[in-house]
């Protein structure tokens, strides 16, 4: 209903009462037809599904590597005080540093291709898989782990019965933020060197002053981002069944 809502606002606002001009901001007329052109003959370089594949795939890459180094790192500093100890302070370091900083310096290492943004997007997404992986151990209640030490569970057997259960929610979160940030620091790698991808249609359209292909570029990265996210949260719900039923 809100989004209803909202499309008809945008339709009243830059149409019949005339609140904003389409110089100012596209039309929804003027939004289609950038869609249908971006669709069929193109636009920077490709179509918009080649604008999508190439994002994802970048997405993809640097979200996925985050969390296979990111969340077993956590999971291993919440349970063992000498690993923090010994990476704390380097991930202290790290953290404050803004993931855009990055930038300049993965130009200098990696160029200006694909390498170079995915290593920007692994430092976006792994801070907050490390944070929320430790977070979620050290959550874990200490009557459980108790329970867990009466019994003898220890080893890899605590690690999956105890441990992973106990801390999945807060690495789920963990999941959600990193993806958010792999986006967002995606457009904003893709608007230097790209050649495809939608930062680099957001780049070309501001250049070209062209209000309605920027806002469809806009568009994609919420749907993609969205869809991710859905994706994401039906996984959690596989993972852990009993918080759907709770």
């Amino acid at each position: 209903m809100t989004l209803i809502a909202a499309l008809l606002l945008w339709f009243v606002a830059t149409g019949p009462a005339g609140w904003v001009t389409p110089i100012t901001f596209p039309t929804p007329a003027q939004t289609w037809d950038s869609f249908v052109q971006i669709c069929t003959t193109g636009y920077a370089g490709g179509r918009l599904d080649q604008h999508i594949e190439q994002s994802v795939k970048l997405v993809l890459l640097g979200f996925f590597s985050a969390t296979i180094i990111g969340a077993p790192l956590g999971l291993w500093m919440g349970c063992s005080r000498r690993a923090e100890a010994y990476f704390n302070p380097v991930f202290t370091l790290i953290r404050p540093i803004p993931p855009l900083a990055w930038i300049p310096l993965a130009i200098v290492w990696l160029g200006l291709g694909a390498a170079a943004k995915v290593m920007v997007i692994w430092m976006a997404a792994f801070v907050p898989v490390v944070i929320n992986s430790y977070a979620g151990v050290r959550s874990i209640e200490p009557q459980l782990l108790e329970a867990a030490e009466m019994l003898g569970v220890r080893g890899s057997r605590f690690a999956w019965e105890v441990m992973i259960p106990g801390a999945l929610p807060m690495i789920f979160t963990g999941l959600r933020l990193s993806l958010q940030a792999a986006w967002t620091t995606l457009v904003a790698g893709e608007l230097i060197g790209a050649v495809r991808g939608l930062g680099h249609v957001l780049t070309q359209g501001s250049l070209d002053i062209y209000p309605s292909m920027i806002l469809v570029a806009m568009l994609a990265v919420a749907l993609c981002g969205w869809l991710m996210t859905w994706a994401l949260g039906w996984l959690e719900r596989r993972a852990m069944p009993w918080r759907a039923k709770s």
